[in-house]
């Protein structure tokens, strides 16, 4: 029977679109036949096609297939190889597109098809040999936060420890002369508990991958360790000399496994904080104001539009806009800014920032999900589950890993046994070859660093969302900076009007009357400034219609009967204004920084006036360019404005290049243009118009303090609108792409240097284990010491 996959289809629109899907369908390697039913948005494809190589497809004919992303908790995962055969277990699934599992998180993120059921999803998992669940909902993130606080039973590694001392104390007595040693009994006796009891977890997770026709961590041990077990029962029923028992090598392997795994979890949990600490914030109650009385009701009772009462100390549980009183809220652990912000009514708060002084009433904007504290965690978990593209090559190892070490053992048991004719040396040996191999260091060098880096920058204000640009940033060349917005303070102010008449103010009025008037109902920040500038000097706006924005050259609309045009020396030249009589103005004004709009009249395209703004650079952006610049990293400011003001700016920045005059349409292929040589180029803006640069750079980086577009389209996020912070974030970037490495070639070279060593009879199965176990701890304690950077300049 022919296979068949469907799937469905966004942006068909008629008959031709369908017979477009189905021509490039059928193109696809391995199809046989291909349908798409326009009606119900389906394709039907009969063949061997998988399902990425169909999506492909389908978006190469310029349409989509609707997909969706799927969170689930793994349990029982104990190395790479385990984590390797979940991302396999999940990717067979009809409708997964691409699957993702984290070893240190211990989750996987699945992109499906839509309609793929999640119960599907965790029946793969459960078949795999594992455990999945959906993670926990908003309500109970809480609680989770406050669980995750406490460590795994610590008991059954004390319990080993205990069982397996008295073993190993014979040994410790030779050293001193002191030829001693258990009863064989008492040896049983004592290393029982410990192997089947203590150490059941090893057989139970090595029979699940046995079922699964794959291998891990797990079994490795348990192989290991009832080798060494099996013979010293063998030679204790067979010969009376117990001084040839090796039940202490499977009783302290097994003993220093479980130290092992307890304090790689400790660690593990120490590079999770950030998200504890970030979900604490959230309180679980709120305060709402009904009919004049306050009551408190769930957080999750809260609903957009409700009155909230924010009390002193207390912690903002909802995003809102105040409405009255005035305070100072701390929002530290949101934006890592130190100093608390002053608040009034109109101002926004945002959840999980702590109230200092005033009582505050505030109508909730934004709840669960939907609020900045929400997505700030999800951004920083959808970074921590990510991997790498530096994972991959860890990912092809982990595949083979524990396969190639069984064989090893192998035959270093028979190379042994033929050698030597001594079949105890030859197990020995062998159990330390499985014992020392470790996919666990593998798996864990890669994601306990990101975790930690994201973590600690995330405290510090910097959001990186995904791993791959994390990866990417430590190697910027050149970084290009918008100017409005994200090098000055994005709050224009007129500086100057220049009217045609203006001894008497006359013109000026009437030029900024018809300004005001075409920018009526404008939220770009120049429209704002006109505005509040006609508001300051008393001046009537004259009433406009048939406003039109001209993006990258200004506006256009009627007054007074008359076509108008305010805009940019594009604008003016475009049209063949004649700006003769404010050009020399115009220049003096462009060389003190300003930027210049021109009015203009369509009719006889001759120039009614212009208007000068000024916008004050950020008094850390100077600081933040010289730290790149130190950092051995080009500079760019790539703008709109008009060439003198923005290389007025550069030149009290100290940016090395200006690319001034250019539309937002034109900014993505600015960017593109830079990219060539091979290098790599960060994009910083924090507008809607910057968003198609920000996805053209290598690395986009968006200023919390601008549009939602900006930030959904990078990959890194500044919660305050601090150029200083670009430095920072390629700095953190920068050490945790080094701990990646560090915990990579040292994960390699332990498994390198060890098996060998084993292999040849150097180690014995007890310093195999101790090493095995010293290996995971290391890599995750390397990792955590990214707890430690600090930004170079401090918090403000």
């Amino acid at each position: 029977m022919t296979p068949t996959l469907s799937v469905g289809i966004q942006g068909m629109t008629c008959a031709s679109c369908a017979t477009r899907v189905e021509k490039v369908l059928k193109q696809l390697p391995g199809v046989t036949d291909a349908a798409v039913n326009l009606a119900m948005e389906t394709a039907t494809v009969s063949g061997e096609a998988d399902l990425a190589s169909v999506q492909r497809a389908i978006e190469k004919a310029g349409f989509s297939v609707p997909v969706e992303s799927l969170t689930l908790a793994i349990t029982g995962m104990t190395c790479a190889s385990c984590s390797a055969r979940v991302e396999k277990a999940l990717a067979r699934v009809p409708g997964v597109l691409e699957a993702s599992v984290n070893l240190a998180t211990e989750q996987a993120t699945v992109k499906l098809t839509q309609g793929t059921s999640a119960a599907v999803l965790i029946a793969a998992v459960e078949r795999a040999g594992y455990g999945a669940q959906l993670p926990a909902t908003s309500g109970e993130a809480a609680a989770a936060a406050a669980s995750a606080r406490t460590l795994p039973d610590w008991w059954p590694v004390a319990l080993a420890i205990v069982l397996s001392l008295p073993l190993v104390a014979p040994m410790l007595g030779n050293l001193f002369g002191a030829h001693w040693m258990l009863p064989g009994w008492l040896q049983l006796a004592l290393a029982t508990p410990v192997q089947f009891w203590l150490g059941a977890r090893f057989y139970r997770a090595g029979w699940k991958a046995l079922r699964a026709v794959s291998g891990n961590m797990d079994l490795l041990v348990a192989v290991g360790t009832s080798a060494a077990y099996g013979l010293s029962v063998y030679l204790l029923l067979t010969r009376a000399d117990a001084m040839h028992l090796y039940f202490e090598a499977s009783a302290v392997v097994i003993s220093l496994v479980l130290l092992g795994k307890w304090l790689e979890t400790r660690a593990k949990r120490q590079t999770t904080e950030a998200i504890r600490a970030l979900q604490a914030l959230r309180p679980l109650t709120a305060r709402v104001r009904v009919d004049g009385v306050d009551r408190d009701l769930p957080i999750d009772a809260i609903r957009v539009g409700d009155v909230v009462v924010i009390r002193p100390g207390e912690r903002v549980p909802v995003d809102g806009t105040i409405e009255e009183g005035e305070s100072q809220v701390d929002e530290s652990l949101l934006t890592g800014e130190s100093l608390p912000v002053d608040k009034q009514p109109g101002d926004a708060v945002t959840g999980g920032a702590i109230n200092a002084h005033g009582v505050l009433v505030a109508r909730t904007t934004a709840v669960g999900g939907e609020t900045t504290l929400a997505r700030i965690i999800r951004l920083v978990e959808n970074a921590q589950a990510a991997k790498a593209p530096i994972q991959r090559l860890v990912d092809k190892v982990s595949a083979v890993f524990v396969p190639v070490v069984m064989v090893i053992a192998l035959i270093t048991f028979i190379g042994w046994w033929m050698a030597s004719g001594d079949a105890e040396i030859a197990i020995l040996n062998a159990v330390a070859v499985l014992v020392i191999a470790c996919p666990c260091a593998l798996g864990l060098a890669t994601p306990t660093a990101i975790m930690a880096g994201t973590g600690v920058a995330a405290r510090h204000g910097i959001l990186i969302k995904d791993a791959e640009a994390l990866e990417l940033a430590h190697r910027i060349d050149v970084v290009v900076f918008d100017k409005t917005g994200t090098l000055t303070d994005g709050t224009p102010h007129v500086a100057a009007c220049v009217a045609l008449k203006d001894s008497d103010g006359s013109g000026r009025n009437d030029v900024l009357a018809m300004a005001a008037g075409l920018q009526a109902g404008s939220e770009h920040p120049l429209a704002r400034a006109v505005l509040a500038e006609a508001a300051a000097a008393s001046v009537t706006s004259r009433p406009a219609r048939a406003q039109q924005a001209l993006p990258g050259r200004g506006i256009s609309g009627e007054v007074d009967g008359d076509t108008l045009w305010l805009g940019n020396r594009r604008l003016m030249d475009e049209n063949g204004v004649d700006t003769a009589a404010f050009d020399a103005a115009a220049t003096e004004l462009e060389a003190a920084g300003r930027t210049v709009s021109w009015l203009a009249r369509a009719s006889d395209r001759r120039a009614l006036g212009l208007l000068a703004f000024g916008d004050a650079v950020k008094s850390s952006a100077a600081a933040g360019v010289a730290r790149l610049k130190d950092r051995g990293i080009a500079t760019v400011m790539l703008t709109g404005d008009n060439r003198g003001a923005a290389q007025t700016a550069a030149a009290v920045l100290g940016i090395d290049r200006v690319l001034a005059e250019v539309l937002p349409a034109d900014k993505a292929n600015q960017v593109s243009q830079l990219k060539t040589g091979g290098k790599t180029v960060a994009m910083v803006g924090d507008g809607i118009n910057d968003a198609p640069a920000l996805a053209a750079a290598d690395v986009g980086i968006a200023m919390s303090s601008g549009s939602d577009v900006a930030m959904h389209t990078a990959g890194i996020t500044l919660m305050r609108g601090d150029p200083a912070l670009v430095a920072d974030a390629i700095d953190i970037s920068r050490r945790t792409y080094a701990k990646i490495r560090q915990n990579l070639f040292w994960a390699f070279v332990y498994n390198v240097v060890g098996i060998p060593l084993a292999a040849f009879g150097f180690l014995s199965p007890v310093i195999a284990g101790a090493a095995m176990a010293f290996s995971s701890v290391s890599v995750v304690s390397n990792a955590l010491l990214l707890k430690r950077w600090r930004p170079e300049g401090g918090e403000k």
